[in-house]
């Protein structure tokens, strides 16, 4: 090939390579690519050392069925509850539309972020929200199902961040959740309801649950397997992301 036509033809790729290219992040002196957020967040935590995608699990499960039908860009994740840590910078990444490494005001009010979990994973939720509040960060709903804290945490009190809350909870066996939880602030969180299941009295199958659970804990295991207690969770998630629907239900139907 003749040198000019080569000259031509390296120079056509460059230009070629350039357009299709990413953008470079605004760090590195470029105009940043600003993404879209997702419509919606939506964290669960699953309990004890249950794997987040354990089929057998509540929490497991309504993320499933969620995401089936979730809006346009909804991002749904189950986490093992030791990791929120991994949830809160996953949540951070999500939000950071033009990836500048900070969040903006504009960014921190668009966030619609759902967190729930059972367990030990429903007291991370408590957690996960009160490290979103010293971010700026708002919070949709949160739901606790059975929630047990660990002897160095706190899952009673809902930080000002949340809109509404609920919990879940079941008062029998060596290990049971937390019957009430309460607001800082309750000009700002609405406690939809602490509500209380019986499993002695309307025991419910479980199935692949472990000789441990079914011997030592079979109250709280039921909670974790219970479809019309994990109905009712679904239900409210998901009124939570239409609007104009949730605006009419105050609290979940018994």
């Amino acid at each position: 090939m003749p040198r000019p036509a080569r000259f031509r033809s390296l120079l056509a790729a460059l230009v070629l390579s350039a357009a299709t290219a990413p953008l470079l992040g605004a760090a590195d002196g470029a105009i940043g690519r600003v993404q879209p957020q997702p419509s919606y967040i939506i964290v669960g935590f699953v309990g004890g050392f249950v794997r987040h995608d354990n089929p057998h699990h509540g929490a497991v499960q309504i993320a499933q069925r969620i995401e089936r039908t979730a809006p346009k860009g909804a991002y749904i994740r189950v986490f093992e509850n030791r990791h929120r840590k991994l949830a809160y910078q996953t949540i951070l990444h999500l939000l950071d539309r033009d990836h500048d490494g900070a969040l903006s005001d504009a960014e921190k009010a668009q966030a619609h972020i759902i967190l729930y979990g059972h367990s030990w994973g429903a007291s991370a939720v408590v957690l996960l929200a009160r490290e979103l509040n010293r971010s700026g960060i708002p919070v949709l709903l949160t739901v606790q199902v059975d929630s047990v804290a660990k002897l160095w945490q706190k899952d009673g009190t809902i930080p000002d961040n949340v809109a509404a809350a609920v919990n879940f909870y079941q008062p029998h066996g060596l290990i049971h959740g937390r019957p009430e939880i309460v607001a800082a602030d309750p000009a700002r969180t609405q406690i939809l309801g602490n509500y209380r299941y019986d499993y002695r009295e309307s025991p419910v199958q479980c199935e692949g649950a472990s000789w441990f659970d079914r011997t030592f804990t079979p109250s709280h295991m039921q909670s974790e397997c219970d479809p019309h207690l994990w109905t009712r969770v679904e239900s409210l998630v998901r009124q939570r992301m239409q609007p104009q629907a949730a605006v009419a239900v105050a609290a979940p139907q018994p």
